[in-house]
């Protein structure tokens, strides 16, 4: 018996049944294999076909109902498969889904008509869907959220490594043993993979589970998923004009309503329960829409191809098998480099157009159609996992661990979907011969317009503009002369160029905004906010660094509630760069101190040049000063107290005019002549009716047009229509930047007035 854990959270694996600890590395290792069945398997049906049509007479149309309604099945047997692993347990789910797998390869080895072989077919679809999303959840489970782009990025390299062998080695296994025993060792495979699993992996299961925030919801979904993918599937073969087809188009439709509808009427509980953002979910759906797109045209596109050249179907599964290369090439550096999601798409969906434009010159290049074809189609390979695997990785990580499973459904669901648009097209119906060469190529052309949707759907527009403008360069290039292989390499070299471009503007784009995020925090941290009101003051203030990024420069200004009443400081630090903000820091922190605890205001602005002095001291800075303004309002009082410290006269802004107040001037902080007590008085202002009281620091009234004149402050005020504190404010911020192009110095702006 195996003890039940709680692993959501935990950083190691917890004992199986044995009462060892199991590595995380192991419990990777035996899910990766086993979702290997999930690539291996489709490759073995579509090999022994041809046998299965001999022997028992299985047509095209045979094959057709087995697919589509395997498909489509699939869809909800994912959904049910991962919320029985959210309820029972991981362990229990796996080995429930890897013995359905196991008796539907043995139903099909003991097949005896097309019936019966169909029947097979759609119970191993079902059981590979609840195989693949069970090992899914699991792998996602027993790893820490910080570490799972590194894990998926890991057992996707693995899968696609399974990819390139089964391509290579099934038509050969079909060959040599006969269908039956394929079937047969089918089922031996998934039978191992069951024992592995019970004996090395751990069971994983919520102590209490949880109920689904909104099950219709999630049912809604459901339903949307299969009933649209029967219906692309179906339309080929009955047409888009037929009812049924309508019908189910129909269903689709209202179940995506009734699954809007019911976000829209419980958004509050869905957000509090799933915490998973709506960009985070619609780009994995994206990314896997694009990846089963393309998966298909890969295959419809790559077999025509080669063999309009000459050669052999075992070539032309080798040059398919670059897909998995490239894939596991692209979700290894995900692993080991951590690439966003945004900076996955904006180097990935290029190298996917490029290499999806670039398999038109197969067409007429036969000595060069092996090695050019594995390259081309390893490129696009690269570039839709490279796409991919990040927006997976960031899905899986913000899904709630009580409702992983069912979430993680998501994933392989929208595989599904994209597979089935892509066989909507007309040369990819499952009942469709392999498409001409020219058919082929108007395959990869609607490939590289979907790999562009994708771009826009992720929220890269320059992506899309990048990736349609290097097809369309690449057309005119490879169509104009197909005979010339430079045109291929010019191509080439456009693309990756193209691509690389996109990515470093990625790059250059998440480190600014990383930038900028932390230069807010330190702001925030730094420089507190202004309050709208403070006691009997209404307040507004701006605060405008010279430097972009930065966030905090050598200007300062705060406003305290203290027991004397509302104190406010403004000033300037001589000086830029970090010892000019460490000494902002120190003068804010002195003053957040004495201005609660010192009663006189000028003994406070003593406080302040005794600061300057010590820092002065400790730098070896013999020339650190600052100027600054203290202001104080008590109570009711109309009147203001000020203490200027070599700073701005303030500004009365009243309905009538604008005038400079007159405010005696004492020397600035640090030339420590404001030490002793009594030495600096207050001077009493009268502010005016209805009047704002504007400081700043130098920064605003010598800011410099092209011609090099100064803003003129007053003038400028004279104009303005609300002359709040607030909409003075606002009024400067605008203005100023409308007068220069370039500020030379930071802008520190406090207006107050009475309520």
């Amino acid at each position: 018996m195996t003890g039940t854990t709680t692993p959501y959270g935990a950083g190691a694996a917890p004992a199986p049944g044995n009462g060892h600890a199991v590595s995380p590395r192991v419990i990777g290792l035996v899910l990766a294999l086993v979702a290997a069945l999930y690539v291996v398997a489709p490759a073995m049906n579509a090999a022994v076909a041809p046998l299965v049509h001999t022997d028992l007479g299985v047509t095209d149309e045979h094959n057709a109902v087995a697919q589509i309604t395997g498909a489509c099945l699939a869809i909800g047997v994912l959904a049910a498969t991962g919320r029985a692993g959210d309820l029972k347990g991981r362990r229990a789910t796996l080995t429930a889904s890897l013995a359905a797998l196991c008796l539907g390869s043995t139903a099909l080895a003991a097949s005896f008509d097309p019936a019966t072989y169909v029947l097979g077919r759609i119970l191993v679809a079902v059981a590979l869907a609840a195989v693949f999303v069970s090992c899914l959840a699991f792998l996602t489970t027993v790893s820490m959220p910080g570490r799972i782009r590194r894990i998926i990025g890991g057992w996707l390299a693995a899968m696609s490594a399974g990819f390139v062998l089964a391509v290579n080695l099934a038509p050969h296994a079909a060959t040599l043993t006969g269908w039956r025993v394929t079937a047969a060792l089918m089922a031996a495979a998934a039978g191992t993979a069951l024992v592995l699993v019970r004996r090395l992996l751990p069971e994983t299961r919520p102590r209490a589970p949880e109920a689904l925030p909104d099950p219709v919801r999630t049912v809604s979904l459901v339903l949307c998923a299969a009933t649209l993918a029967a219906a692309l599937q179906l339309a080929p073969l009955w047409g888009w004009q037929d009812l049924r087809v309508g019908a189910l188009l129909t269903a689709a439709v209202l179940a995506c309503a009734t699954a809007r509808a019911r976000v829209l009427r419980r958004k509050a509980e869905r957000a509090r329960a799933e915490h998973v953002p709506g960009v985070v979910r619609t780009g994995a759906l994206v990314a896997g829409l694009a990846l089963g797109f393309t998966q298909v045209v890969l295959t419809m596109a790559v077999p025509a191809l080669v063999a309009a050249v000459g050669l052999s179907t075992a070539t032309a599964a080798l040059v398919l098998s670059g897909f998995g290369a490239g894939g596991a090439a692209a979700c290894l550096l995900v692993r080991y480099r951590a690439v966003s999601p945004l900076a996955g798409a904006s180097l990935g969906l290029p190298l996917a157009a490029l290499g999806l434009a670039l398999l038109h010159a197969l067409v007429d290049h036969a000595v060069h159609a092996l090695a050019g074809g594995i390259a081309v189609v390893t490129l696009v390979g690269f570039g839709t996992m490279l796409a991919a695997a990040p927006q997976m990785a960031r899905f899986l990580a913000a899904v709630p661990r009580p409702h992983l499973g069912v979430n993680a459904a998501l994933l392989p669901a929208a595989i599904l979907v994209g597979t089935a648009a892509a066989q909507a097209l007309p040369y990819t119906s499952v009942l469709g011969p392999m498409p001409l060469p020219t058919e082929a190529r108007e395959l990869l052309w609607v490939g590289t317009i979907v790999v562009a949707v994708a771009a826009l759907a992720l929220g890269r527009p320059v992506v899309a503009l990048v990736a349609a403008a290097a097809s369309a360069l690449q057309y005119v290039m490879v169509d104009a002369d197909t005979s010339q292989p430079m045109s291929v390499i010019v191509a080439l070299a456009v693309g990756a160029t193209a691509g690389a471009v996109a990515w470093s503007r990625r790059e250059q784009a998440e480190r600014l905004t990383r930038t900028r995020e932390t230069a807010t925090a330190l702001q925030c941290a730094v420089l507190h906010p202004i309050p709208d009101r403070l006691g009997g003051l209404r307040l507004a203030g701006l605060y405008q660094p010279a430097t972009a990024g930065t966030a905090i420069g050598g200007d300062f200004l705060e406003a305290l509630d203290t027991p004397y009443g509302t104190r406010v400081l403004i000033g300037d630090v001589r000086g830029k760069g970090l010892q000019a903000v460490q000494t902002v820091t120190d003068l804010l922190g002195c003053f957040r101190s004495q201005a609660h605890e010192t009663e006189d205001l000028g003994e406070v602005a003593a406080c302040l040049d005794r600061q300057v002095q010590r820092a002065a001291t400790a730098r070896g800075d013999d020339e650190l000063f600052a100027t600054a303004l203290l202001i104080q309002h008590s109570g009711g009082s109309p009147d203001l107290h000020v203490v200027n410290c070599g700073h701005l006269a303030p500004l009365e802004v009243g309905p009538e005019r604008t005038r400079e107040l007159d405010v005696p001037a004492v020397l600035p902080l640090g030339f420590g002549l404001l030490g002793a007590v009594g030495a600096v008085r207050a001077h009493r202002l009268d502010l005016a009716p209805g009047a704002t009281l504007l400081t700043h620091t130098d920064g605003l009234s010598e800011a410099r047009n092209s011609t090099g004149e100064f803003y003129p402050l007053a003038e400028r005020l004279a104009d303005v229509g609300h002359r709040t504190p607030d909409g003075l404010v606002r009024h400067l911020d605008d203005d100023v930047r409308d007068w220069t192009h370039h500020l030379a110095d930071d802008i520190a702006v406090i207006a107050l007035g009475h309520h």
